[in-house]
């Protein structure tokens, strides 16, 4: 009998074990890593889907992404974006959000980054570059109307000083005191329309006749720019190497293009404001002052377009001779019944910063009925004579201003004021009227905005091949 040794035998035997266990390694491992990337695609399918379940109508009316996490409740409970993504979910999968934020989130900076981005794709940067160059001049003229007001302030006051210093020198003789009593009479009173607007406010006598004065009004403490907000947390990219002074300027028109305000040019784009059922008529004023009625809103903004433009009337008198002889004839007049001629020279600069005012009226009468007011003010155009400078203000004084070929509209002041706001501002009050727009307008009675979720990072755990846990991130974010 022969014997054969079994060496070559049990060495592959050997070779075909460590084979067939690698071959089953890697099919553990093609298994496990299968698992995993299903797990990721079903995570990422059921954020999708729940990030489609966006707000339509804000997206339709405003051109802006939120997911409302309130679901048409007005309750907001993270549990119910959780739910939405086991019910899109075919995998039990354990989602926890680590990170989540809302519209108004930064004083509403994804809010901003939406509209900035839709902007720059609808109509590109071309948009705001004529604008561009005008920020210095709006910036200027803001200047220039904050130190009138503080002259203006005093106008009264120093001429009051004048009359008592006039009345204490020549005390004690009957014929002057008559003719002091004759100047408190007097018809011809330079000061009428600024002793009207001190009165009753400047709306009284610059409101164009035939424009009716909206009696609208908010609750500021229902506003999302004054109310406690939902807020989220997380770290979340941020727009970068912007330059911040267009961006000012995108952001401004699309508030003017979605926005109504009183000026009524603006009634080609909004007809019937009742038609819009909107809670405010002038809520682009209502972004550059946040008050809580049409009337305050606009009374701001009148008074601040008022002081820019009597400064630059004022420059305007200062350099015409006839106007400021005329003034100075009156000045004269006034010095002698007050029995100081001393003081003419004084009351004809009273006398012209009350006419500059004056004139200041007459162009925010141009400018509310649609028409264009000159930068720059010369003999041509300039509307107001000395004798109606005494009745303006009074009743019907038939002054209604005229349309400039070559000048500036009511809406290009709204533009500057909106550029000299602080943005923050400006953003949160224009959240402020999506939501009462979103409300009223588009039936979604209990949106909010702090509830309208941008971008969201979800940790997701799951169990696979057995007992083995699988963790992994998942983000969508509306960019």
């Amino acid at each position: 009998m022969k014997v054969k040794k079994a060496e070559i035998t049990a060495f592959l035997s050997l070779i075909v074990v460590l084979l067939i266990s690698f071959i089953f390694g890697i099919i553990e491992i093609t298994v496990i890593q299968t698992e995993k990337n299903l797990s990721r695609i079903c995570a990422d399918g059921a954020i999708f889907s729940v990030f489609g379940e966006y707000e339509s109508q804000l997206m339709e009316a405003y051109h802006i992404f939120g997911l409302d996490g309130s679901y048409g409740t007005g309750e907001f409970n993270e549990d119910k974006i959780i739910g939405r993504m086991h019910y899109y979910s075919n995998k039990n999968i354990d989602y926890k959000i680590n990170g989540i934020q809302y519209l108004t989130d930064n004083k509403g900076q994804a809010f901003r980054e939406q509209v900035l981005t839709y902007m720059e794709q609808k109509y590109g940067i071309g948009l705001i570059e004529d604008l561009a160059g005008r920020t210095s001049v709006w910036e200027e003229e803001s200047i220039q109307g904050e130190e009138i007001r503080q002259v203006e302030e005093t106008i009264l006051d120093e001429f009051e000083e004048i009359k008592s210093s006039g009345q204490s020198e020549n005390e004690g003789a009957d014929e002057e005191e008559t003719e002091s009593e004759d100047l408190a009479e007097l018809e011809e009173n330079p000061f009428q329309c600024l002793e009207q607007i001190e009165r009753t406010g400047i709306l009284s006598v610059a409101m164009p006749k035939d424009m009716p004065l909206s009696g609208r009004q908010i609750d500021l403490d229902l506003q999302a720019s004054k109310r406690s907000l939902q807020t989220g947390r997380g770290k979340f990219p941020m727009r970068k190497n912007t330059d911040k002074a267009k961006e000012k300027l995108l952001f401004n028109e699309y508030i003017m293009q979605n926005f109504t305000q009183a000026s009524k040019e603006n009634i080609s784009e909004y007809p019937d404001s009742d038609e819009k059922n909107r809670s405010l008529d002038y809520e682009i004023e209502y972004i550059i002052s946040g008050k809580s009625s049409d009337k305050e809103n606009l009374e701001s903004v009148v008074t601040k377009i008022f002081f820019i433009r009597m400064a630059l009337n004022y420059v305007y008198l200062m350099g015409d001779s006839v106007k400021k002889s005329e003034a100075m004839a009156l000045a004269a007049t006034i010095s002698t019944l007050l029995l100081i001629p001393e003081a003419a020279e004084a009351v004809k600069q009273l006398i012209l910063l009350a006419w500059a005012a004056g004139e200041g009226v007459i162009d925010i009468r141009s400018l509310l009925s649609g028409n264009k007011v000159p930068l720059v003010k010369t003999s041509d155009n300039w509307q107001l004579t000395l004798a109606s400078l005494f009745t303006l203000g009074i009743g019907d004084d038939g002054i209604s201003g005229a349309d400039a070929e070559e000048g500036i509209t009511y809406k290009e002041y709204l533009r500057a004021f909106l550029f000299l706001q602080p943005e923050e501002e400006t953003t949160m009050r224009t959240i402020d009227r999506i939501e009462e727009n979103m409300r009223l307008e588009q039936n979604c009675e209990k949106f909010r905005a702090d509830h309208c979720v941008t971008k969201c990072e979800i940790r997701n755990k799951v169990e696979i091949f057995g007992d083995l846990a699988y963790t992994f991130p998942s983000y969508y974010g509306y960019e």
